[in-house]
């Protein structure tokens, strides 16, 4: 049996530990939810007094120039690669991942439109991110060509639905409720053999487990920088663009950013060259510092350590809930394989709303999702193996004495 002193000597023997000294964690808190929004880095809070004290009250709009302002997306997006496998200049750091996907997709569907142009079915998995399908439905209903988006129920059926009439295949590389993860290399390949290309939603992949993009031979890729980048609540989002597709990247939302001389106050959209041609209106500068607090963090470790222990965090957290809450109806919805499985580990019990408010109200954080599942994420850079011991022995004694309100109030965001 697994014993608290266990995951005491754990924590003891984690080279990664101090790495939690980086962020500002409150007190008596267990936090579990940093796949939805991750922790405060300590250098935020001067970080974002340094912009607004300095470089905007003082400086004024010469920080664009002397704060280097203007460049924050690309280089932000060149600290972000090589946690994607991608090369320097390939990625940006702007806007929202669903204004990106929009992007990417029109992109997609330009391309396809001059080689394939019969091409008209745009797939993905019913059990993606909602606002993903979203941006497909309006973007698909809006061009009014004819395109439909045609979704599978399971990632088995993904092969089979991805054939030669399929134009784009939109894939989540982990999925945000069950925390499976699909394989990139076989299906980016498989989707090549079709003719179709491939985007890759990496929102809960990005900072939590390898990823490789080039390798993999992908097309395009999107993904937030609040989660496992811990960016902030609302922190700008990222896109990647293959660079053999760089030169035809084109998309609806060319705003001025975008544009190969911006202050040339040109009537005309001419795109630049690189990668910045994915980018739209003036960036938004707070918010951009304060990813750049985040990315920093990993350059003191590497994906591969931190998926060491990911998964580590993560197999010790299914042992222990399984041991300790065995008279229970909690149902893991998380794969077992470490080939398929995400750094976020999901639940099922008819009563998980209510529970994880009993287990909010007692300082572990985690999240609810539909349907009845319980929701845990495991962000190796600041999560111990004690903490999970604590978030068990809270769930256990929750379920044994029933100290939830089965009734309780849903709040606006669960």
């Amino acid at each position: 049996m697994i014993t608290k002193s266990h995951c005491q000597t754990l924590d003891q023997n984690d080279a990664l530990a101090p790495l939690r000294n980086e962020f500002d964690l409150p007190k008596n808190v267990t936090y579990l939810d940093g796949n939805s929004l991750g922790a405060q880095p300590k250098a935020a809070l001067t970080r974002a007094q340094q912009v607004i004290t300095q470089e905007w009250g003082q400086d004024l709009i010469r920080s664009w120039n002397s704060a280097g302002w203007f460049d924050m997306p690309s280089r932000l997006g060149d600290m972000l690669a090589p946690l994607i496998g991608a090369n320097p200049a390939e990625v940006v750091v702007t806007d929202s991942t669903s204004v990106n996907l929009f992007k990417a997709l029109a992109a997609a569907l330009h391309l396809q439109a001059e080689l394939h142009p019969h091409k008209k079915i745009i797939v993905s998995e019913r059990s993606n991110f909602p606002t993903d399908l979203y941006m497909v439905q309006g973007l698909t209903q809006w061009l009014d060509r004819g395109y439909r988006l045609e979704l599978v129920d399971s990632p088995e059926q993904l092969n089979s639905a991805i054939n030669e009439h399929v134009a784009v295949a939109l894939l989540t590389h982990v999925n945000y409720r069950t925390g499976e993860m699909l394989d990139m290399t076989s299906l980016t390949t498989h989707i090549h053999a079709q003719g179709a290309l491939a985007i890759w939603d990496l929102c809960h992949s990005a900072g939590a487990v390898p990823v490789e993009l080039n390798a993999a031979n992908a097309d395009f890729a999107i993904g937030c920088t609040y989660k496992y980048l811990n960016g902030g609540p609302g922190s700008p989002a990222f896109i990647w663009v293959a660079e053999r597709h760089l030169a035809k990247f084109t998309h609806p939302l060319s705003g001025w950013w975008g544009h190969t001389a911006p202050f040339a106050m040109q009537p005309e959209f001419t795109p630049t060259a690189s990668i910045r041609r994915a980018l739209c209106g003036t960036q938004p500068m707070i918010s951009l510092a304060l990813v750049e607090t985040g990315l920093a963090v990993f350059k003191k470790t590497s994906m591969t350590a931190l998926r060491e222990k990911s998964l580590a965090l993560t197999d010790l957290f299914i042992q222990l809930v399984e041991q300790r809450c065995a008279n229970h109806p909690l149902g893991l919805v998380t794969p077992r394989s470490h080939s398929k499985r995400g750094s976020h580990v999901s639940f099922t019990h008819p009563h998980a709303y209510p529970i994880i408010q009993a287990l909010i109200e007692r300082g572990i954080i985690g999240d609810y999702r539909e349907p009845a599942v319980l929701r845990f994420g495991f962000t190796p850079l600041y999560t111990g193996f004690v903490d999970v011991w604590n978030a068990v022995e809270a769930l256990r004694d929750i379920l044994d004495t029933q100290a939830y309100q089965i009734n309780a109030t849903r709040h606006a965001v669960t």
